[in-house]
This record gives structure tokens, sequence and C-alpha cells, in this order.
């Protein structure tokens, strides 16, 4: 069965098609037939200089670039485990990383060399392997390009072998691995091209982390699949996108609230031509409405997506026409996917009543690395128990209001915070705002406001408290309000809201 060598058919169908833009290195374009015959230099480095085999896991600690994309697709063609680690945990975290699933190689780049010297003599890796220059002792990367390019010996996979371990949080404790396995990243890819309707035409950049399930599966793998581009860079720089909306073709774009917030902050942001781009979708948090708004005046119909590592992530569709009708909403659920919301005993939710977002379809972890007592809770009764709450309207439309841990209960009443934050949003004078729960006498919780001003602008607690007023119901209404100079931001760029709570929560 052809499992795992996307790569080699891309070469057999379209050799001369540019699958990869690289901006590290001067916007280089790079084939099909190129990218394929690199990722087979890559393998045979790992299967004969490394012997890494089936089933072997090999980390990676780097920041985007195209030798990471090579090493993953090498991973693919031999069988092995690409485990993806966040490059902003400190050797500590690493090391309970590399301790859970036992690479035999560990990949670096030059930036994390520091980090990865801490780990020697600590943790038991067998290769070290530097994309750049090599520490003494070290495989440099490069001894690839000695090595064949033909097809490395073939191996038996299923759909069910894993491909990648991605781990999901991270902000405290130790994170739990979830297994993607070839089945589901395929199935993932299915979905998107034809629930999104991406064609070969379409280039995307590529920004998000690469260790993140948006950085390899919202975009990447689908558009491999279907033999479109991807521009690879190093990561999120806001000057950068202007560059290439302009100069590249861009028709997909896919990024979190803050870097869109950024986008619209930018000098540049009046002048960036949008006029090619068909698809531009916010994840990883509930998008505030006043960021929509302004990219549909630039005519860009932004939607918001939902996903999670556990599950593609792409797992929703919302319909151009439907957008300006259905503010906030996911949409509808892709090709080959089932999702239903329930309450707390289990018992399926009615239109317009809040529970828990349960999915199913092909495109599902089979667990976390292991993890057999969290794999069985998290996919109970054959779904995946997301955590997140959501609800879906008569038409069958879904949206995603927060996560259960994040839900506020104040006086017996729930407040989602996205709700609380798409208002605060909407203040001329605020450029971000998250809200967090704090315990209260009276009322058991109640929620807290922590905000970033716009620059030049001035704005008191009262002053948005009023604002508030009128476009939320009294008790959600924020009852404190912080004002800092700046949100904590995952690796992913999204808002830490466990770090806030630390900081905040008191």
């Amino acid at each position: 069965m052809f499992v795992n060598n996307w790569l080699d058919r891309r070469e057999m169908l379209t050799p001369s098609k540019v699958a990869l833009v690289d901006t590290l290195h001067d916007n280089r374009k790079i084939t099909y037939r190129e990218w394929n015959r690199a990722a087979n230099r890559t393998a045979n480095l790992l299967y004969e200089r490394l012997g890494v085999r089936k089933g072997d896991r090999v980390a990676v600690l780097a920041s985007n670039s195209v030798e990471y994309l090579d090493l993953w697709f090498a991973c693919g063609k031999i069988g092995a485990i690409i485990q993806l680690l966040n490059c902003r945990l400190t050797p500590t975290e690493l090391l309970g990383l590399i301790a859970d699933a036992e690479p035999c190689a560990l990949v670096y780049s030059p930036e994390y060399a520091p980090q990865v010297q801490a780990l020697r003599g600590q943790a038991a890796i067998q290769h070290y392997v530097a994309i750049g220059s090599p520490q003494p002792g070290d495989i440099a990367f490069s001894e690839r390009e000695s090595l064949s390019d033909a097809r490395p010996p073939e191996v038996d996979l299923d759909w069910n072998d894993p491909w990648a371990i991605c781990y999901t949080g991270g902000t405290t404790g130790l994170p739990k691995g979830a297994i993607l396995s070839h089945g589901n990243i395929t199935a993932n890819a299915v979905n998107t091209v034809v629930s999104w309707g991406l064609t070969p035409d379409d280039i995307a950049i590529l920004q998000m982390p690469l260790f993140h399930t948006g950085g390899f599966n919202v975009f990447t793998a689908p558009l491999v699949y279907i033999g479109g581009t991807s521009i690879v860079c190093k990561g999120f720089d806001v000057d950068q996108v202007f560059d290439l909306l302009r100069d590249q073709g861009v028709t997909l774009i896919v990024g979190v609230p803050t870097m869109f917030i950024m986008m619209q902050q930018h000098p540049r942001w009046a002048e960036a031509d949008f006029s090619r781009v068909k698809v531009c979708g916010s994840g990883g948090a509930p998008c505030p409405p006043v960021v929509v708004e302004r990219f549909r005046e630039r005519g860009v119909s932004l939607f918001t997506g939902y996903g999670l590592t556990e599950a593609g992530p792409n797992t929703f569709w919302l319909p151009e026409e439907d957008r300006p009708r259905k503010p906030g909403a996911v949409g509808l659920p892709l090709m080959h996917i089932d999702v239903k919301i329930v309450d707390a005993k289990g018992n399926e939710c009615g239109a317009g009543e809040v529970g828990e977002l349960l999915i199913r379809g092909p495109h599902v972890t089979p667990g976390y690395w292991k993890r057999p007592e969290e794999t069985a809770r998290a996919l109970a009764g054959g779904w995946l128990h997301t955590g997140d709450l959501a609800c879906r309207d008569a038409e069958g439309y879904y949206s995603i209001v927060g996560r259960t841990k994040d839900m506020i209960i104040s006086g017996g009443e729930n407040i989602y915070p996205a709700e609380v934050e798409a208002v605060l949003h909407a203040h001329p004078a605020v450029a971000e705002a998250a809200l967090i729960g704090v315990a209260d006498a009276k009322w058991g919780e109640v929620g807290r406001a922590i905000v970033v001003r716009k620059p030049g602008t001035t704005l008191s607690a009262e002053e948005l408290l009023t604002f508030c007023q009128g476009r939320l119901a009294r008790y959600k209404i924020p009852k404190s309000v912080v004002f800092v100079d700046a949100l904590p931001k995952t690796a992913a760029s999204k808002v830490d809201k466990k770090l806030l709570q630390e900081r905040y929560g008191q």
C-alpha cells in the first residue's frame, strides 16, 4: 500500500512544479523533483549513517527551514517517527520530552546549540545532527549531500503507523505527545483539499512553527498532497508577510489573531495587496469580530477556523457566503468528520445549548505517546473529547465559545471569555485583551480584563468598563482591569492564558 512516500509520487506526477520557496536563501525555488531527491538523501543519511529504522524516533529542535521539511518527509520514507520539540522550552523541559519519546537522534539548528549543549550528558541520545556547523563529535546534516538521492530501502507501513509526535500545551507540566499517524495526516490533507477547495495553483505562507500542528498540517501537508506551493519562512515577520503578498502571488494565509492584529497595526496595512488571497483563516483562539471586519473592508473574507493537535487540526469550514451572517462561527464539519456537542452527563445538546465538542474521524489521533490512561479518557466512546465548549445553531453551524477550564462561573452564571474579549477588542484604544477568572467572596468567581492599550492612546479602567455596559450583560462585565505593555504569548503566538492566570489571577 502506498502510504509513506508522498514526495516520490509528487515527483512522478508534477516533477517541475515549484513545491517550496525558500525565503532563508533569497526566495530560492525548489521543484517537487528537487525536494524529493533532497528528502531521499536525508532519509539515506538517517538510514545508512545513523542506523535509524522503522519506529525509531528522531527529535528535531529547530526553526522553520527547508531542511526541517526534508527531515519530516525523510522520516516518513523509512518509517521513523519525527518528534517535534517546542523551541521555547528550557533544557529541563526538553529533557522531560526526550525521556518521554527516547529518540535515537536529535537534529538541531544553530540558534539552539546552547540548549543542546545543556542536554549533553543528561539525555540518552546516540546521535546529534547539526543543521549548519556541527559541534565536535556531532554529525553535519550536510553529510547527506555525499549520499545517493535514490529511494531508501522499502519499508512496510500501514496507515496506522505513527509519523509524528506533536506535543500539546507545554506552558506548565509535561506536555502530552499526540501521535499523528500516516493515516491521520493523509485524512487531514484530504479533508482540507476537498472541503476548502485547495488547488495546485495555491501558494501559502508557512510562518507558523513547524513543531506546531498549525505549521505542518493546516496548509503544508495538504499542499503537498494537491501539488501546491509553500513559502518557507523562519517565523512570523509582519514586514515579510507584506513583501510576500506583493511579490509571490500568495493565495492562502493562516495565522492566530495576534498575527492579524499586528498586520492591521502596521503602517503597510493600508497599501497591502490582498488581491490574490482566496483563503485567509484565523485559528488557535477566537478572533475578535473587529479584526474580521477590518479584513472585510480590505476585500478579504477572514474566517475563524478551529482545530487541535489531536484532530487534524482542520475540522470545520465556513462558506464565504455565510460569513457575514454567521460572525464568529467556525461553520460546518469537513468531508470525513463527525462532530457533536454533549452536556456534562454525555447527553447530546440541542440547538443553542453550550456543551463539550466531541470529534471523530480518520484524522483523529490514536492516542498519546505512552499515556494509556489519558488516551482512554480522551477517546472514550470512540470520540475525541476536546475540552472545548461549543454550540450549534438551528441551521447546524458550529461556534466555539471557550475552553471548559477557561469558563468563568460567576454567581451560577457561565461567562465565556471569547464573548467578553470580542467586546473589549472593539474599543478603539484597545490593542489586545484577554479575560481571566479571579476568586470573589460574593460571586465565587468574576472576570478580570488584561488589556494592552494602542500606542498613543489613553484609556482608564472606568472608561473601558463603561464601554462594556449595554454590550454585555452585567454579570459578564469584568470587575477589574489590569493594563500591561504586552500579553504573554505561547510559541505558536497565542495568548498564554495559563501564564496570565499565574501573574494576575490572585
